[in-house]
């Protein structure tokens, strides 16, 4: 539960804040000049504050929309990303968030028109024929908080209008309702991240199981919704084949083929510097101490390892599934051109 909003002071009587502070009537609330006053100082106990979060409520400014990291895509000309969301409740023992800011606090930007704004702006720069995909989930989880927020409603209704323009939800969660309560749009993709029980059970901390998170998609699966499943990263411990084996079976158990718009594969990966400051936090975790390598530009699972797990994976999928809709990161060495990442088999 959060016990303490921070806000903006000029956001007081906005009436998106006013909306989530009545969602959260018995949080202190403190006005600030700007969140970088609570949000971004240094010497921040980032365990401390995880286990009890505070909201803070801002306005994005700058950049709204910037381009995904190479070889991230799922099929679309462009893609690029925005957040609403800085930070996420769950704490998943291998997010690079945790080494990204000096606060646990989650951020929340509710200016949801000038994100509009900005991705109608990247809609028009597109070329003749060229479709553009924009990630919700990628400071933070998409639907986590949506029932505070009312994020999935709003932009749905949004990118429902914008046929050129996909929209993809990236959570853990199963907090589902804004979608089944409404029609599903076409372009659109729920996208849920996916490990073994076994690992997922003792690393994504504060997150549904994994089985609650297939028995949402076959929720989404039979209302019409277009699904991802995201096994990225892949992660690497005893029994891992097993593990990988099991979970795609159970996957395609509870979602058809035809319901899956992409499934996609990638090695554990943090920027340099962020997997220092993860160590730091967790100095005597197995998975954050695990050997790495650099891989362009970020520091990666042994090349060996993840070639062997993603050809495990690739093998273990049903016949049925459309190849081309498995993406990798990375598959050739387009990736370091910019081009998308698409496993060709």
């Amino acid at each position: 539960m959060i016990e303490t909003i921070y806000i903006e002071s000029d956001l007081l009587e906005h009436p998106r804040a006013r909306s989530v502070m009545k969602r959260l009537p018995r949080a202190r609330v403190v006005s600030c000049d700007h969140y970088g006053e609570v949000f971004n100082p240094h010497a921040q106990d980032f365990r401390l504050q995880k286990e009890n979060p505070s909201l803070l409520i801002a306005r994005k400014r700058g950049r709204m929309v910037l381009p995904v990291p190479p070889g991230s895509g799922i099929g679309a000309e462009q893609d690029f990303y925005f957040s609403h969301l800085l930070n996420c409740p769950y704490d998943c023992r291998y997010c690079f968030l945790q080494g990204s800011y000096n606060s646990a606090g989650l951020v929340l930007f509710i200016n949801y028109e000038d994100f509009m704004t900005a991705v109608d702006e990247r809609i028009g720069e597109l070329g003749d024929g060229e479709r553009a995909c924009f990630f919700s989930g990628y400071d933070g989880d998409s639907l986590a908080l949506d029932a505070v927020t009312g994020f999935a409603g709003e932009f749905l209704s949004f990118f429902e209008q914008r046929p050129r323009a996909w929209l993809e939800l990236r959570t853990r969660s199963v907090n589902t309702a804004a979608l089944l309560a409404r029609e599903p749009i076409d372009n659109c993709v729920v996208a849920f991240s996916l490990s073994p029980p076994a690992v997922a059970d003792r690393l994504d901390i504060g997150a549904p199981p994994v089985r609650s998170r297939l028995k949402a998609m076959a929720g989404l699966a039979r209302a019409g919704w277009k699904l991802g499943a995201r096994l990225d990263p892949l992660l690497f411990h005893d029994g891992w084949e097993r593990g990988y084996k099991q979970l795609i079976d159970d996957l395609f158990a509870c979602v058809p083929t035809s319901s899956l718009h992409s499934l996609s594969l990638g090695p554990l990966r943090f920027p340099p510097k962020v997997l220092e400051k993860m160590r730091r936090l967790h100095p005597t975790d197995p998975l954050l101490a695990a050997p790495t390598e650099e891989w362009l530009g970020v520091r990666v699972t042994p090349r060996d390892i993840h070639e062997q797990m993603q050809r495990l994976c690739v093998e273990c999928l049903p016949a049925s599934l459309d190849k081309s809709r498995v993406f990798c990161w990375p598959a050739n060495e387009g990736l370091a051109r910019g081009e998308q990442s698409r496993l060709a088999v």
